[in-house]
């Protein structure tokens, strides 16, 4: 199994029920295709670069899964079939990028714990 973060921008107009929703749905299909999750983040209400779709802003959600590269396939199929993602990017971790990433959730959960 190769390690992958996949990091998606939902619409702003959402409520935050339909924002979990949505959230949840892409975990779950992870889950169901055999994924492991190793970590999620939402990093909250942010603005974008530039406009998408007239849009200035966008709830922003990291996931981070283990899994088979099929499973890539499927996912980012769901992506584009949702009008709520606005946009996605998924990336495979090579053996550093994965120690990057363990290393950042390390200090992530020592800030949590210290507040």
């Amino acid at each position: 199994m190769n390690q992958y973060e996949t990091v998606f921008i939902l619409t702003p107009v959402l409520s935050d029920d339909q924002t979990k929703e949505t959230v949840e749905k892409f975990k779950t299909l992870l889950t169901d295709n055999g994924a492991e999750l190793v970590n999620e983040e939402a990093w909250g209400l942010k603005k974008l670069a530039y406009q998408i779709e007239k849009k200035t802003s966008g709830f922003y959600f990291l996931v981070e899964f283990k899994a088979e590269p099929t499973v890539i396939k499927t996912l980012e199929t769901a992506y584009r079939r949702d009008e709520k993602v606005l946009r996605f990017q998924t990336v495979k971790l090579d053996k550093f990028a994965a120690e990057y990433a363990e290393k950042r959730r390390k200090k992530y959960q020592t800030k949590s714990e210290e507040a």
